[in-house]
């Protein structure tokens, strides 16, 4: 009875201290003069050489990526559009209809292949054409994303797979009008019934020995060709990946060429082509459906680099394995796993630098009566929003370029290295895009609802990354069964690990401080020991749990299905440190001054917040809770010291203004009436 009387005084005394004024009185707020736009680089001056930064970050082809920027932002394709005085943006028009997106990427790629865009896009050779390739690819894919899709499913995947698949009889019908956009390519892998399981796939391709002639098929609905970029509208032939069936024995997964439509654009007979329709992102590519009905096609057309067939029906290849000839067929298509996760830290790099902007020019609210209202920025709840994914990024932008370097110089050896660290980088990469487009559309409030401020946009063209080119959770299920491959391997023969990234295993365990100290937390030493420590510990853990469930008479397949968890946690522990991995190197190859300062400052806030954000951490005991605690307090502390260097380090991304949006420039004067008039 009290303690309710006592509960009842004392709301009493809350609400007589709003209702009834008190001896002392605020003084009356007055109005505000009208908010002015300053621009942050007026009080925001770069500490380092964001020219040198940006070097760092894009690594190769600059002046290839600014040659193409300003391709692109001098023609009435890419929809400039003034917004405020002088300053000019480009970016698809999303009002246009679907049809209209389509018909527009078509334009513009026809204006990019008549200046020399693509020259050698596919008949180039060696590392640098290469690189130019994928520089360029890059400057296309941050103005819209469609449109680079649209090029990677011409070049890479069917251009790439003659490359690969075919042999030089392939190579001199169809490489140079492929890269002259005479032959219009697209890829038909997919089906509505598998995606990521392409040794599933149902569409059958028989021999006919009296023609010498393959005959496709797709028996069942479910065999229909499914998501074909390009197959809708545009393209005039198709890679179709189908099971080769001779003599009533399957022989797995082939690939062949199969022309759908003639030069005038009319589908060829006994080929049905349908739309896949209007989805949230990308409409801009046309995706189709195609069915095969007895289509007949050379025998030439099978791409034969892995494996013929002979004249009279006979079955040739030098893989006798299947397991082998069906890794070999897919070894080459690590090219979009590649293209998709550079293409994810292009968009975080153009949502970031918007967001950051906009944070270093608008305000909200005052701390004192009358006082000046705070930038965003200047929030310490806004910094711990912002820049622990700007150091994300950045991290991930060396991983990209170590991807990329990994793949020009590839080797038959390297396969394996390349199909790992590509699962892994995609699925992290792509991940991150989404929460960091996510992040940043909110954190730009009402205007990041807007289609001119890109931001909102961006995360429904992006959207597919998390499923295309393999399912972002498959992917990370293959890098843990890859390392449960090597674990397994190393500890039967006695040997020491080699590759992947694992040689730390060698060594003896690291140690953890049971007290974890600010000038600890930041040393390269406690940093590399901690992630090494998770993987190791996590690849330990994973092969005993799946050991165990075998030893319970499971299958190897489904003891690794039940140890999922752990799979999932293993492939994130990898990734993790293989991404930290490229930042050190990055880092040790700078010479001493205030551009390693930085970078040393932004390594450690990415160090620090992916134990933070990752609760393996706690959860399998490599930091205590009090250590757990240390970590937290000092990424707020790294927030503050990041906050005065944040315009500068997303200046050093060298994305043209043109490429970003009006809130981060000079909002205001993009929201006047005079805009509207203009």
């Amino acid at each position: 009875m009290a303690s309710s009387l006592d509960r009842l005084a004392f709301r009493t005394k809350i609400l007589t201290n709003h209702l009834l004024p008190t001896s002392q009185t605020a003084p009356p707020l007055l109005p505000s003069p009208c908010l002015n736009y300053t621009p942050p680089d007026l009080s925001d001056p770069s500490q380092f050489d964001t020219r040198h930064m940006r070097a760092l970050l894009d690594g190769h082809n600059l002046a290839d990526r600014d040659w193409l920027f300003g391709l692109i932002t001098q023609s009435k394709l890419f929809c400039p559009r003034e917004r405020g005085v002088g300053r000019v943006f480009v970016g698809p028009d999303y009002n246009q209809s679907m049809e209209q997106q389509r018909e527009m990427t078509m334009r513009r790629i026809e204006y990019l292949l008549e200046r020399g865009v693509f020259e050698g896009w596919v008949t180039g050779k060696g590392p640098e054409a290469e690189l130019r390739k994928l520089a360029l690819l890059e400057v296309v894919g941050m103005f819209d994303h469609g449109l680079s899709i649209k090029l990677g499913v011409h070049f890479f995947l069917w251009g790439g797979a003659i490359q690969f698949f075919g042999t030089k009889h392939h190579h001199e019908k169809w490489l140079r009008d492929t890269e002259n956009y005479v032959v219009k390519g697209c890829f038909a892998m997919t089906e509505l019934g598998h995606g990521s399981n392409v040794r599933g796939i149902e569409t059958v391709t028989t021999y006919d020995s009296s023609t010498g002639e393959f005959v496709i098929n797709t028996p069942c609905e479910s065999a229909q060709k499914y998501w074909i970029g390009g197959a809708a509208n545009h393209a005039t032939h198709t890679v179709v990946f189908s099971q080769l069936n001779i003599d009533g024995n399957n022989h797995g997964v082939h690939a062949f060429i199969a022309q759908i439509r003639d030069a005038n654009g009319n589908i060829c007979p006994n080929i049905r082509i349908a739309d896949c329709g209007h989805k949230i992102g990308l409409n801009g590519v046309d995706n189709g459906r195609i069915w095969f009905d007895n289509v007949r096609i050379p025998r030439d057309n099978l791409l034969n680099s892995v494996a013929d067939v002979s004249p009279d029906g006979q079955y040739l290849s030098a893989i006798k394995n299947p397991d082998q000839r069906f890794a070999a067929f897919m070894a080459p298509l690590t090219s979009g796993r590649v293209t998709i996760a550079v293409s994810a830290i292009y968009s975080s790099k153009i949502g970031l630098a918007i967001a950051i902007r906009y944070s270093l020019s608008r305000r909200a609210f005052s701390v004192t009566p009358n006082g000046p209202e705070v930038l965003l920025l200047d929030y310490p709840s806004h910094q711990r929003r912002l820049l622990p994914l700007l150091a994300k990024t950045y991290a991930m932008s060396f991983a990209a370029n170590y991807l990329k370097t990994l793949f020009v110089t590839r080797t038959p050896e390297s396969n394996k290295t390349i199909h790992v660290v590509s699962s892994a980088f995609k699925a992290t990469l792509t991940w991150h895009n989404m929460r960091t487009l996510q992040e940043c559309r909110e954190a730009c409030g009402g205007q990041g609802l807007k289609t001119e401020n890109r931001v909102g946009n961006l995360k429904g063209e992006f959207d597919v990354q998390s499923t295309f080119e393999g399912d972002n959770n498959v992917l990370m299920q293959q890098v843990s069964k890859a390392l449960l491959a090597e674990y397994i391997a190393a500890k039967k023969r006695n040997r020491a690990f080699k590759g992947l990234g694992l040689e730390h295993m060698n060594k003896s365990c690291p140690v953890i401080p049971s007290q974890l100290t600010s000038s600890t937390l930041r040393s390269i030493e406690f940093q590399t020991d901690i992630f090494c420590l998770r993987e190791r510990d996590l690849l330990s853990r994973f092969a005993a749990e799946v050991s165990a469930h075998e030893a319970q008479g499971q299958s190897k397949e489904y003891a690794f299905i039940l140890s999922y968890q752990l799979a999932e946690d293993l492939g994130k522990a990898f990734s993790d440190r293989a991404i930290f991995q490229t930042f050190i190197e990055a880092e040790a190859a700078l010479s001493s001054g205030p551009l390693k300062d930085i970078l040393g400052l932004v390594r450690i806030m990415y160090a620090l917040i992916s134990l933070e954000e990752d609760s393996s951490f706690l959860r399998y005991g490599y930091l205590s809770p009090d250590n757990a605690a240390a970590v937290r307090k000092e990424v707020a502390k790294l927030c503050s010291e990041l906050r005065p260097h944040a315009l500068a380090l997303v200046s050093s991304f060298g994305i043209p203004a043109a490429f970003l949006s009006p809130i981060a420039y000079n909002w205001i004067e993009a929201n006047s009436w005079s805009s509207v008039q203009h």
